[in-house]
Order: C-alpha cells, then sequence, then structure tokens
C-alpha cells in the first residue's frame, strides 16, 4: 500500500496550462480545479460506467489504471480520487460546444407484416461492406430494392418511426403477443447523414429555434406525401441486428459492442475524442448539466472535437427530453496523465 500511495501522489503533482494540438484541433491542459461544478458529481457512477468498456482499451497506458479502477469503487471520494490522480482534462478545440440527445425508442412493432404493420425494419445484406457507398435512401424505399429477398426484421406502423429508429440506431419493439424485440445498428449504407431539420429551416418549413425531432415528427405526419421527400433529404440508411440475448435492463450496444448507460454515456467522433476516456460535460442552455460521462459511442452527425449526443435513456419520456437539446458549453477529456504529458512534450518541441 506504500508503493501505491507513493505513486498516487507523485501522479497528483501540480500541472501547468500547456497548449497541445490532437490531429487538426488544438488542446489546453487544465487543472480539475478548472471544471466547473466538478466535486458536486457522483464520480462513482462515471466510474461504473467507465468500467464497463475499460478491459476494451489496449494502449499500454490503460493497463495500470484499469487495474486499479475497481478498487476505487469503494466510495465517490475514492471514485473522484481516481479520477483526479490518474487523468488530467484537455480540451481539444475550440468552444462553445454542440450537445444534443439520443435515446432508445420504444415502439410497437410485429415480426411479420399486417394491414397495420407495413413499413419494415431492414437486415443488412449480405452484399453490403463496410465503407461502401450503396444505394440511398431515396433509391431503396422508393424502388423497393431491399423488398422480397427476407431481410425484414420487424414491421413497425409508421415510417416516420423507422427514420428516427434508424437516427437512434437501437430500439425495443413491442410485439403483439406481449415481448420485446432488442435491435441495434448492423451497418450503414455508405452515405453521409445530412440533417433533415436543417433542410426544413433551409425551406422555411420551420425556424431555428423551433426545430425538433418532436416538431419534425408532427410536421411530416401532417404532411406525409412532401415530407416522405424531406426525409429522403437525408441519403444515409441504417440497418438493424437482432439483439436475442441482451438483457432487458442493459441499454443499447454502444459502438464499442457493449451496453451504454443513460446519462453517463456519451457518443463522440472518435477522428477527435478516443472511445473509452471520460468526458467532463458542462452543458449550458435549459437544464445545464455538469457531469462525467465516458465516450462509448459513435453517430453519422456528431462530428468535429466539441460534439457531443448524450444518452437519455430508453422509451418515450427519454425521446422527449432528447428531443429538445440543442445547447453549447464545452467539453473536456481526461486523459491519462502519461498521455497528456506526452503531448505537452511534443507540443514543446
Amino acid at each position: 500500500m506504500r508503493g501505491a500511495a507513493h505513486i498516487f501522489a507523485c501522479l497528483a503533482a501540480p500541472v501547468l496550462a500547456i497548449g497541445l494540438t490532437m490531429g487538426t484541433a488544438s488542446a489546453q491542459m487544465l487543472d480539475f480545479k478548472d471544471l466547473d461544478g466538478w466535486a458536486a458529481d457522483d464520480h462513482s457512477a462515471a466510474l461504473s460506467t467507465f468500467l464497463d468498456t475499460c478491459s476494451l482499451l489496449k494502449d499500454p497506458e490503460w493497463s495500470p489504471i484499469c487495474r486499479l479502477a475497481p478498487n476505487a469503487m469503494a466510495s465517490d471520494a475514492a471514485a473522484r480520487s481516481f479520477f483526479e490522480l490518474l487523468f488530467r482534462p484537455v480540451q481539444v478545440g475550440v468552444s462553445p460546444a454542440l450537445f444534443t440527445g439520443y435515446y432508445e425508442p420504444e415502439l410497437a412493432g410485429s415480426r411479420t407484416r399486417t394491414p397495420r404493420f407495413a413499413y419494415p425494419v431492414y437486415a443488412r445484406p449480405p452484399e453490403l461492406t463496410d465503407g461502401q457507398q450503396w444505394l440511398d435512401r431515396a433509391a431503396i424505399e422508393s424502388t423497393g430494392a431491399l423488398r422480397g429477398r427476407g431481410l425484414e426484421i420487424a414491421w413497425l406502423e409508421d415510417p416516420v418511426e423507422v427514420f428516427f429508429l434508424q437516427v437512434q440506431g437501437s430500439g425495443r419493439i413491442r410485439l403483439p403477443d406481449g415481448g420485446v424485440l432488442r435491435v441495434g445498428y448492423a451497418g450503414r449504407n455508405g452515405h453521409a447523414y445530412k440533417s433533415v431539420g436543417q433542410e426544413m429551416i433551409r425551406q422555411g418549413l420551420m425556424d431555428e429555434h423551433s426545430v425538433s425531432a418532436q416538431g419534425i415528427k408532427s410536421w411530416v405526419r401532417a404532411n406525409p406525401e412532401m415530407g416522405a421527400g424531406l426525409l429522403h433529404h437525408n441519403p444515409s440508411f441504417v440497418f438493424f441486428r437482432r439483439l436475442p440475448d441482451l438483457a432487458a435492463e442493459k441499454g443499447p450496444i454502444g459502438a464499442m459492442g457493449r451496453s451504454i448507460t443513460t446519462m453517463r454515456s456519451v457518443a463522440v467522433d472518435p477522428a477527435f475524442t478516443p472511445l473509452g476516456i471520460p468526458i467532463w460535460l458542462e452543458k449550458d442552455g435549459h437544464n445545464p448539466m455538469r457531469r462525467l460521462m465516458i465516450a462509448q459511442d459513435t453517430g453519422g452527425a456528431i462530428k468535429g472535437a466539441q460534439r457531443a449526443d448524450i444518452f437519455f435513456g430508453t422509451g418515450v419520456q427519454a425521446g422527449e427530453d432528447a428531443g429538445t437539446i440543442k445547447d453549447g458549453g464545452r467539453m473536456i477529456q481526461l486523459l491519462p496523465i502519461d498521455r497528456a504529458f506526452a503531448l505537452a512534450e511534443i507540443e514543446g518541441q
């Protein structure tokens, strides 16, 4: 124990603010006292989420961190000390950040097509390879290119819900017999995500302050013919897979292949934010948020160093909450202390 205490004491040495460079984004090392609300958070909850994917982090600096992490679950004070002693806060990119929210929909559906459930959720076509640019959304939906191939996993009652299931990337489908079918992301058609909300603003159908997932759904349902064309503005199309072994109490599967956690997991751009690292989030706007989260997911619309999508959970209320989030603030990466100092050394050369 004396040896471990000595290591912790050495790692706790003060760090000066130093300019860094990560990829094409500027970065700056900070101190934990610079993080607004840091002391008030539930660090044990964040550490528990961190542990879900820690074993997947293969770079050498993670090995001692992941060995020590379970011992820090003894108390919130221990969890806080764990983060403060083994990490350094680094802001990558220039604020303000853009924070949005996502969730796991819970939708009525059927394993077979019926008059009520007539809109398919598709499995990935076997000929589609990762990175391949395949048929776009309009071609798939307008020509019926996938019809009759046995790729239908389930059927939903509303084409708008099929579209937003693809935006979220996972869901729970309530079946007529009372069962639940869990579906998760299996791939996409290789086309870049384009925002339907931004297109509606461009066309003058909504203003920037009123556009939301709920608003888009209502407008498309009220204007089905023009609405279908609007949904085709987003050429990206997502395919799904059944998740029969995913326990009901677990969150959907994120980009790291593990379940994500309500209000503790975020989707990020891995070009700037390594998957698996802790992220200190300072969200402003309505219902400000100061919280330690873990980067465990990605998304087609999540691009940039100061960009994160907050996972709000499962069901209707989670969808309502997630759909209203479009706020600024800043996000801070917590990097292993060796990596942070290495970046500082590179910058100083």
